[in-house]
């Protein structure tokens, strides 16, 4: 089984990240590509942002999804997941997507982690889109960016500790999500601080990836997720143009 994971943030050390999130809950025959965003932010912060990073999702699917047999979007804000669904045939697994459900079979109220108060906003968003928003006990917030985690991992880790106890104490959290492709691989290290299961996007997507790649379902034939039947678009890359027009 061959998975793409995509990256459309265009700093190579969170692919870095989430690669080795991945090969450690990866089956032994699953064989893991990860790609970074040639193009768009550095790491995604704003809706404007996201609206770049849809583009780069599209490309690095259009460019290197032939051949895998599922794609994990390894972006938290699940960018450009639908359309990839509609565009592919191949089953596409959002990281934040993927948290959620797992989540839901661990409790009934799920809490978020994740970096920038602004960014509250744009996961109760997400939740909601997934049909989520009647399980969401609440979104946190790190004060500090999400660079940080690169220059000073053990300081991010008390606040990320800080921040799940507070879900839990205070809202009644009874798993949280790690959302954010840079947190990816830190569950193990910070369990043991945290009284409720703490869920990683990455792993959850992967595994469920490599389930729905197993069961084999087929693409819808009808449906707003059916084949469009080919779109003609300009203006983009020869590949991009191709999996509009349904072309291999």
């Amino acid at each position: 089984m061959r998975l793409l994971l995509v990256n459309p943030n265009t700093t190579a050390a969170v692919t870095g990240t989430v690669m080795r999130a991945a090969a450690a809950v990866a089956a032994a025959h699953t064989e893991l590509v990860g790609v970074t965003g040639g193009f768009g932010p550095a790491v995604i912060g704003s809706r404007a942002e996201e609206a770049l990073a849809q583009h780069s999702v599209l490309q690095l699917v259009a460019d290197h999804a032939a051949g895998c047999d599922a794609v994990v979007l390894a972006v938290s804000l699940d960018t450009g997941l639908w359309a990839c669904r509609e565009l592919l045939d191949i089953p596409v697994i959002g990281m934040t997507e993927a948290g959620l459900l797992m989540g839901c079979t661990v409790g009934t109220r799920l809490g978020i982690v994740t970096f920038e108060h602004r960014m509250q906003a744009f996961y109760r968003d997400l939740a909601e889109r997934h049909g989520m928003a009647s399980r969401l006990a609440g979104v946190a917030t790190l004060p500090v960016p999400a660079e940080r985690i690169f220059d000073d991992p053990q300081g991010v880790h008390g606040e990320i500790v800080a921040a799940c106890n507070r879900l839990v104490e205070q809202h009644d959290a009874q798993a949280v999500l790690l959302a954010g492709a840079v947190l990816a691989g830190l569950q193990p290290a910070l369990q043991a601080d945290v009284p409720v299961p703490l869920l990683d996007g990455v792993a959850c997507a992967v595994l469920l990836a490599e389930a729905r790649a197993t069961l084999r379902l087929p693409k819808a034939r009808a449906g707003s997720l059916s084949p469009t039947g080919g779109r003609r678009v300009h203006g983009v890359s020869p590949a991009l143009t191709r999996l509009f027009a349904g072309q291999p």
